[in-house]
């Protein structure tokens, strides 16, 4: 298990951070860590491209959130599963000037005793610059053993050799960066890459697939074992899905197929009770998903301390 020491989770006036930024929970024998990134401003329109201003006003009212701006989560997760140590997504790095809150996770991964080069496998849920730019932190390439796999769908890479953001609503300064942080990920790391093309097997009980729609390769990831289940949902979707699936997002690639792929998910989880984790709901993130009439209820988990 990852262990979390209950006097490490105290808060004291000797600790360099004074909110959590990670939650180990076990999904039958293998241990899974979430790690905050830290958070990414943004503004609220992004949330709902095709919703009326009023309507996204009074859900945001509604959750007692600012109605201009945002700060949106940003979770990644480790997995381990026999001798192997799964990393999921790597969080910002230092790629974007924009969100300096984000760009924690090399560090708090170190904080929680794994070092870099005890990693086995990283699972790319998709290329958007909050999920491979970890992996272009100064000095986490050296750290990282020679052998590392990197767990990418084929439709992902072949997008981002040529992307096209004609159905995004994305702040202007954000596409440019997305494009080059892709470019440098595909520069660095392509000779590490493992690509499968529908569902790929990364260690006993952890199988990553295809889902498409937010980017053409976008990813799940299945953890199951002892008849336990969590699902790392990457950008499927984000807090104003539950009560608005049909609410669009302006990062994403194509939204009707994000749509589809949104409720699909969120209808597999409903039926199958597993736990849920997404790359965008507030830290840890781990809850279950059930049907509210034509929309859905997220039940997050009561923290275990």
């Amino acid at each position: 298990m990852f262990a979390v020491d209950k006097a490490e989770r105290a808060v004291s006036r000797h600790t360099e951070e004074l909110v959590p930024s990670r939650y180990a929970l076990q999904v039958g024998e293998i241990d899974v860590l979430i790690v905050s990134d830290g958070v990414l401003p943004l503004p609220t329109a992004t949330m709902a491209t095709n919703a009326t201003p009023d309507d996204l006003a009074n859900w945001l009212d509604y959750m007692f959130m600012p109605r201009d701006a945002f700060d949106w989560p940003l979770n990644v997760m480790v997995a381990r599963s026999g001798a192997q140590t799964i990393l999921v997504d790597t969080g910002l790095g230092s790629q974007f000037s924009g969100f300096p809150r984000a760009g924690q996770f090399p560090q708090r991964l170190k904080a929680a005793g794994i070092a870099l080069d005890t990693v086995t496998d990283v699972i790319i849920t998709h290329m958007h610059m909050d999920h491979v730019g970890g992996l272009l932190a100064d000095g986490v390439k050296e750290q990282l053993r020679p052998d590392v796999r990197i767990h990418v769908a084929a439709a992902e890479v072949e997008f981002w050799d040529a992307p096209d953001f004609t159905q995004t609503v994305m702040p202007t300064p954000v596409p440019p960066v997305l494009r080059s942080t892709a470019a440098s990920f595909l520069k660095e790391y392509r000779s590490k890459l493992r690509i499968f093309k529908d569902q790929y097997q990364v260690a006993p009980g952890v199988v990553v697939r295809l889902t498409g729609g937010h980017t053409p390769g976008h990813s799940v990831v299945d953890l199951t074992s002892e008849g336990e289940r969590l699902t790392f949902a990457g950008d499927a979707m984000f807090p104003v899905a539950f009560d608005h699936p049909e609410w669009q997002n302006g990062f994403e690639h194509d939204p009707e197929e994000s749509t589809r792929v949104r409720l699909g998910l969120f209808r597999e989880l409903a039926e199958n009770g597993g736990l849920l984790v997404a790359s965008h709901l507030p830290f840890p993130s781990v809850g279950r998903v059930a049907v509210d009439g034509d929309a859905f209820r997220y039940v997050p988990v009561i923290w275990d301390f």
